[in-house]
């Protein structure tokens, strides 16, 4: 997911940018195959067991909306969040974006991260993704960014950056 040009400042390139992990839906899609299993087995026994006709349409009814408010609950809502989150790395600053109605952000300057750290479990290792840990000198300390895809190019990528910018500043420092 490409960060909006509109966030970008003039001559700011994009080092790297991603959203979490695929990962992390699968618990909002297994979420899914149950509620249309069991909304489905359910229809089916207050079909076969429930006589009066007017019973059996309030039962369907009653069954359609709870399945509907669990899958904008546990389904639904999930995917937005995901789908709307994004980290982006330019060759200024980590921008953290998410949210589709209600927008929230954080942005670091690079001049103020001072490591990037990764850590990846075992499942993390079968997917190929991890925690990235960005620390800063501020009073919050570490933003922890949670199933990064390909963590460690991430990791090499931004640290490059942070070198390069260490290495310009060190050489425009006239000893003043």
């Amino acid at each position: 997911m490409a960060i909006n040009p509109k966030l970008l400042n003039e001559g700011e390139r994009v080092v790297v940018t991603t959203r979490t992990h695929v990962k992390a839906l699968f618990a909002p899609i297994a979420v899914l195959l149950v509620v249309v299993f069991l909304t489905a087995y359910l229809g089916g026994v207050v079909q076969h067991e429930v006589s009066d006709d007017t019973v059996v349409k309030v039962l369907w009814v009653v069954l359609v909306l709870v399945a509907a408010v669990a899958l904008v609950l546990w389904v639904v809502k999930p995917f937005v969040r995901w789908f709307f989150t994004s980290y982006t790395f330019t060759d200024r600053r980590f921008i953290q974006r998410s949210g589709f109605i209600a927008k929230e952000g954080r942005t670091i300057p690079l001049n103020r991260i001072s490591g990037v750290d990764f850590e990846m479990g075992l499942v993390d290792r079968v997917f190929r993704c991890g925690t990235l840990v960005v620390s800063d000198a501020s009073e919050m300390g570490r933003v922890e960014l949670s199933d990064v895809p390909q963590v460690e190019k991430v990791q090499m990528q931004v640290a490059e950056e942070l070198h390069r910018l260490t290495a310009a500043d060190t050489r425009s420092d006239d000893g003043t």
